[in-house]
């Protein structure tokens, strides 16, 4: 795929990428919310969320996919599908018979803007269609109008809203989600 001059690649990501996935998940949350956010609160979500341990076991959860984007061999950007056990419950307002969450979408802050979200989210489409699902979901902050624009602009509509505890502060995501009754696969 060439995006603006620039080859990227996605592949799947393997328990060996759980080091990479660590570092990459907790740098572009970071970078994407911490002027918004206290410190302590912060630290918190990136000590729950982010080391090798953890994104091993997400690595090894048959219902996790993750996708990497890579330029020139050098991570730029990742994106993990998760599709919850039968029988737990999603939120309100998410429909379809087989649903699929987007837990992450992040690039690294300097290729913002370059074509890695748009490569990562078709990516992320077709991989969802392949397997079958018949809509994708997931949670954003109210609070970021660059993610919800970029969203709207793949599909997306607003269905509901949940709440995303960052630390001890629990914010508001609103729940959007698309049809994939569109993607080729």
């Amino acid at each position: 795929m060439n995006t603006e001059n620039v080859e990227i690649h996605i592949r799947h990501g393997s328990r060996a990428d759980n080091v990479l996935l660590a570092e990459m998940g907790r740098v572009t949350f970071y970078d994407s919310f911490a002027k918004q956010n206290t410190p302590e609160n912060m630290a918190a979500y990136l000590a729950a969320s982010f080391s090798p341990e953890i994104q091993a076991a997400e690595l090894d959860n048959p219902g996790s996919l993750f996708l990497i984007a890579e330029v020139n061999n050098t991570p730029a950007g990742y994106a993990r599908l998760h599709t919850a056990p039968a029988g737990q419950l999603l939120p309100a307002g998410v429909t379809g018979t087989h649903p699929v969450e987007l837990v992450r979408i992040y690039a690294r802050k300097e290729w913002i803007g370059k074509g890695i979200g748009a490569a990562l989210m078709k990516a992320c489409l077709e991989e969802a269609a392949a397997r079958g699902h018949d809509v994708i979901w997931l949670g954003v902050w109210e609070h970021n109008p660059r993610a919800i624009h970029f969203y709207q602009k793949w599909g997306f509509r607003v269905v509901g809203s949940q709440i995303f505890q960052l630390g001890d502060d629990p914010q508001h995501d609103l729940v959007m989600q698309r049809s994939l009754a569109d993607i080729e696969t």
